[in-house]
């Protein structure tokens, strides 16, 4: 922001400015500013209300280039619809707060190829870390400790365990999302999930099957794996229906979900009278067209992107972190479980 000084002529804001006008020292505007502990809370309050009057903002960039660094950061995806790594990236940006870190984002598209190729790219760029998202929760290759910068994987975590990664808790949300059902009066739950091959379907169904075995009960028929479709839910759902009777269908994706609630449907099965029916992700490109609107377990994307960035500017810091840690799912409550939800 600038201001006109005494000639008329303008110039940029200081934090000098901001303290001479607070009435405090440099020292104390600056810690007030950075969110420093030793400083009583009314001199903050009065700070930041000078700066936001005269619209002050923390060269952060000449800082970070006086420390060596360029306050950016790439984010290495190799999700091509953007379904995890936009939740990642804008938990990553809220991370960083305002002015803080610029992001770059580069699409892999699946290819080790081109990731090198963007990999070379970020690190042209002197990013000062990166964080590489995967398109499944299996274990993906680490780019290796050759790489300059501090890395954290999010979503798929590195196979090498000196690695930092943070991942969904998919055995948890299985748990949390029988758990629902029973709460809601549900005891003849199929389940419906996506590629066999896919570590989130096997967790899933695990987390889901010990929650029925702690209640005494067990899944109606076995666990119907398929591909992570809205046809494979159609599908499927209809294979269900012919079969032993249910009273909820659990389904592995959002997108298996709304084939299921389709067939339903189409069958005139009342939903949730007849048969719930519960998704995972909270997707929003699924759940805010369903008919009705969708339970589901949130995996909390955004929250993933807010820890591997809290660990990546930790690692920058020079406080680096190894192993996976895993982020705690929650439930959704929508109306294909409780009627007018």
């Amino acid at each position: 922001m600038t201001s006109q000084d005494g000639s008329g002529r303008t110039r940029t804001v200081t934090l000098r400015d901001v303290a001479q006008l607070a009435g405090v020292s440099v020292a104390t505007a600056s810690k007030a500013l950075n969110g420093r502990a030793d400083v009583r809370p009314e001199t903050r309050r009065r700070v930041e209300e000078v700066a936001g009057r005269l619209a002050f903002t923390p060269n952060t960039l000449a800082k970070a280039m006086l420390a060596g660094q360029t306050g950016t950061v790439g984010l290495l995806t190799n999700d091509l619809v953007g379904r995890f790594s936009l939740p990642i990236l804008m938990g990553a940006e809220d991370a960083s707060g305002a002015g803080r870190m610029s992001v770059f984002l580069c699409d892999a598209r699946g290819d080790a190829i081109r990731e090198r190729y963007h990999l070379r790219a970020l690190l042209g760029r002197r990013v000062d870390g990166i964080i590489v998202v995967g398109s499944e929760t299996d274990p993906r290759p680490s780019l290796g400790h050759h790489v300059p910068v501090p890395v954290v994987y999010a979503y798929a975590p590195s196979d090498d365990p000196t690695d930092a990664s943070v991942v969904p808790d998919n055995v948890r949300a299985g748990t949390l999302a029988v758990e629902h059902l029973l709460l809601t009066g549900h005891q003849r739950i199929a389940h419906i999930s996506g590629d066999v091959t896919y570590a989130a379907a096997q967790d899933r169904a695990r987390g889901a099957d010990a929650a029925l075995q702690a209640a005494g009960l067990q899944r109606v028929g076995p666990v119907r794996f398929g591909s992570w479709t809205e046809s494979w839910g159609r599908l499927a759902a209809g294979v269900v229906l012919d079969g032993d009777p249910v009273d909820a269908i659990l389904c592995g994706s959002d997108q298996i979900a709304r084939g299921v609630l389709d067939t339903l449907r189409d069958r005139g099965v009342d939903v949730p009278g007849d048969v719930a029916v519960m998704g995972f992700d909270n997707w929003e490109a699924m759940v805010s067209g369903s008919r009705p609107s969708l339970t589901t377990v949130d995996m909390r994307f955004e929250a993933m992107g807010r820890r591997a960035a809290e660990l990546l500017f930790a690692a920058i810091e020079g406080r680096p972190s190894s192993g996976i840690e895993a982020i705690e799912p929650r439930v959704v409550v929508r109306g294909s479980t409780v009627a007018g939800a």
